[in-house]
């Protein structure tokens, strides 16, 4: 299989053929994840464009978001100018064509692709907090009124089936706090106003059905291409927590569902992480550990991770170092922070005695980057500086059209542009209520229907039915006859069975 050309060597001699010095990403390696950091316009989301087509092309499917709007460039070819001509001829690409990849636009938003949605059961109370922007003790809440729904077998499907949920926990507070903890109504209005603040963003229309299926983004074409998945991000990037739980969910998913398989020829799958610091900013312990976790263990299950970032210290050393292929764009050190993150990405590559790292990364230009690929049995190579090979699509946006275009011929079009709506929690608890009223209504009409009868007649007739009764209501004389009976009948019984008892037991009477 053939391997992904990342770009050339600038340090390789001259005398040397260009088919040497090149730089690859070997498929096997492909699930051993990556990094690609560097400052903003360094050409960063050229290299991410070289790389999903690369694995488009053995046949991984890529996932990857569009925070800018140039990714989605992928879809169309591109052309060549002398400027692209001369790279093509330095590093020696041979059998260059401009073409464009199999791609399926996506997005929450469900305006510049196809609607993401996925069930707020499937999400889950803990990743639903962090979007909610939760507290400690909200989140418990939160807990608490999922285990409520689970046990009562009622579906959470969009937010309308979690605010009835809500309104139905607060009513019940004390029933519910009695069996699975205690509940504040403070928090439960805490919560419902966290509703109305992501329902505002836009948030419900992620929630919901269809929902998501993971061999819709695990596809390949007829010919053995792999469809690379593009998230519109440009609008979903200005809410960071959803931006990231989203893409957290989705790799969550995979880590779930996706069977055991060890280690492939190539992956089954690409995931692209970008703008990967807004997954770990203010993420509690517990969320950290559970991304570990996640990037640790996944590989098994043939799915590759690649984070995208502008400094490599973004992400967590434990989750750095699971990272086997590195592509550091340039770093200027202006300030203490930069500085900090040049010596991190300096520490963090193989050694190479012909390059000082600290010195090289910070003048680095545009397409230029330093790399570390896993080469035979997974051992990195020293790093390179590298000439990042060009893509064959388009590096720019695409037009309206051409989106459109591309959304008319997607194989998912008609499965997830429709909303469905079955049966849920809403509608469940609804019919609960409209069940329980109606006995309550005939209870209010019968002692109005007989208040009224009773208006109607003398004061004689009304004590008289005070005292005999009605065909309706007993009278005080009947009732307390009743109650003189069962009084005796009740202690006449209780005599009977305290001598049978000591007759059986031998006891006193």
């Amino acid at each position: 299989m053939d391997p992904i050309l990342v770009g050339k060597a600038v340090t390789t001699p001259a005398s040397l053929p260009a088919s040497q010095g090149k730089v690859f990403l070997l498929p096997k390696f492909g699930n051993r994840h990556g990094l690609v950091a560097g400052a903003t316009g360094t050409g960063k989301t050229v290299t991410l464009t070289t790389i999903a087509e690369g694995f488009s092309r053995i046949g991984v499917p890529v996932f990857m978001a569009d925070v800018k709007g140039d990714v989605a460039g992928l879809a169309a070819a591109g052309s060549l100018n002398e400027k692209l001509q001369a790279r093509i001829d330095e590093i020696g690409i041979d059998g260059y064509t401009s073409e464009a990849s199999p791609v399926i636009f996506w997005d929450l938003y469900g305006k510049l692709g196809h609607p993401v949605r996925t069930t707020v059961s499937e999400v889950g109370p803990t990743l639903l907090a962090r979007m909610l922007e939760l507290n400690d003790t909200q989140s418990g809440v939160l807990e608490i009124v999922f285990r409520v729904a689970d046990d009562s077998g009622w579906l959470l499907l969009d937010l309308e089936d979690l605010r009835a949920l809500l309104n139905h926990a607060a009513e019940a507070r004390k029933e519910i706090s009695a069996q699975y903890g205690l509940i504040s109504t403070q928090s439960i209005g805490a919560i419902q106003r966290a509703i109305l603040r992501i329902e505002s963003q836009g948030g419900e229309l992620f929630f919901g059905e269809p929902a998501l299926e993971l061999s819709d983004i695990m596809r390949t074409t007829s010919d053995g291409r792999g469809v690379i998945g593009i998230l519109a991000a440009n609008q979903l990037i200005m809410k960071p927590r959803l931006y990231s739980s989203f893409l957290l969910w989705l790799l969550s998913e995979l880590f779930e569902q996706l069977p055991e398989v060890g280690d492939l020829d190539k992956p089954k799958l690409v995931f692209v992480f970008d703008e990967a610091h807004l997954l770990f900013d203010d993420a509690p312990d517990a969320l950290r550990q559970r991304v570990e976790q996640v990037v640790r263990l996944i590989r098994s299950k043939g799915v590759g991770v690649y984070f995208c970032s502008q400094f490599p210290d973004d992400v967590p050393d434990e989750i750095l170092g699971q990272l086997g292929n590195r592509v550091q764009h340039a770093l200027r050190a202006f300030t203490p922070r930069d500085q900090k993150a040049v010596k991190t990405a300096a520490e963090t590559f193989v050694s190479n005695p012909d390059l000082d790292v600290a010195e090289v990364i910070g003048k680095l230009g545009t397409g230029e980057a330093l790399v570390s690929t896993l080469q035979d049995k997974g051992i990195p190579m020293p790093v390179e500086k590298t000439l990042i090979a060009a893509p064959r699509c388009r590096m720019g946006a695409i037009t309206d059209a051409e989106r459109a275009q591309v959304r008319a011929g997607s194989p998912v079009g008609g499965k997830y542009d429709t909303a469905v709506n079955r049966e849920s929690a809403a509608e469940m608890l609804a019919a609960r209520r409209v069940a329980v009223e109606p006995d309550t209504k005939a209870t209010d009409k019968s002692s109005r229907t007989a208040q009224a009868d009773d208006g109607d007649r003398g004061i004689g007739d009304v004590m008289k039915d005070a005292l005999f009764g009605t065909k309706r209501r007993q009278g005080m004389i009947e009732t307390m006859a009743k109650q003189t009976a069962r009084t005796v009948g009740s202690q006449m019984g209780r005599k009977i069975l305290r001598g049978l008892l000591g007759g059986i037991f031998g006891g006193k009477r």
